[in-house]
């Protein structure tokens, strides 16, 4: 299994992580193979899931963030699956190996869907047909437009981007038949711009997808990281309240 991420955090961070107060009935690592690659995902499920919530990684790989986040997923009563989208064997040590991995599967759309796509098989062999809404972080958020542009999109009721890529790529557009779509985003986001949220915006609302978006003052790029410098509680804990009630919605 590769190293995951040690979370050592701020005691504000710990406090909102914390909310986790009891072990889900099921918190397993899952180990799967696709066209012969290793990936380790990871898959917690509360005693009578209400639904389930697959999540996509940022560009760090799937890590202890993505298994605190399906913990506390498990413990608001639903199962949850932390997908790969790297493999066992993509190093994430450094910046540069991130680009390289994220930027790969920005360059292979195909490949991309084919890992969201095992991914879902693996999640579904566990929660069954329980209805879905997909939900990622970062290079994560970008995955799950990706999946909502697509002919996946069905396969959930909903879709979360949590301060992620928002450019349609060329060659894709949104058509008003998505499921709705949610997107968390800081004000103070310097890689991915309030210009790129209007430019989204626009998109959506000029195909009539139903959509919804939130934007938190001051919070920079990957402000839900627990115990990094861009950590903003404020904002993490209001996108979390958000997205809870998305899901209500949606499951």
């Amino acid at each position: 299994m590769k190293p995951t991420r040690c979370l050592t955090s701020t005691a504000s961070a710990m406090a909102f992580a914390a909310m986790v107060t009891s072990v889900p009935a099921l918190a397993e690592d899952v180990a799967y193979e696709v066209a012969g690659e290793a990936f380790t995902g990871y898959y917690a499920q509360a005693p009578d899931p209400k639904g389930l919530v697959l999540i996509v990684h940022d560009w760090d790989g799937m890590t202890d963030y993505e298994r605190k986040r399906a913990d506390m997923l498990a413990e608001m009563g639903y199962s949850a699956f932390a997908l790969d989208m790297f493999g066992d064997e993509t190093p994430t040590e450094t910046v540069d190996h991130r680009r390289a991995a994220t930027g790969a599967l920005y360059q292979d759309r195909e490949r991309m869907r084919t890992l969201i796509q095992a991914g879902i098989e693996q999640a579904k062999q566990r929660a069954g047909d329980a209805q879905m809404v997909v939900m990622g972080y970062c290079f994560g958020g970008a995955v799950s437009l990706e999946m909502a542009r697509s002919d996946m999109a069905d396969m959930a009721t909903g879709y979360a981007s949590f301060h992620g890529g928002l450019s349609t790529p060329d060659g894709q557009s949104w058509t008003g038949d998505e499921p709705p779509v949610l997107v968390l985003h800081g004000g103070a986001d310097t890689s991915i711009t309030l210009d790129d949220v209007a430019t989204l915006a626009k998109e959506l609302e000029a195909a009539g997808t139903t959509y919804s978006i939130e934007v938190y003052s001051g919070a920079p790029h990957a402000f839900t990281v627990f115990g990094s410098d861009r950590y903003q509680e404020r904002a993490d804990m209001a996108s979390w309240d958000a997205f809870s009630s998305f899901l209500d919605e949606q499951l």
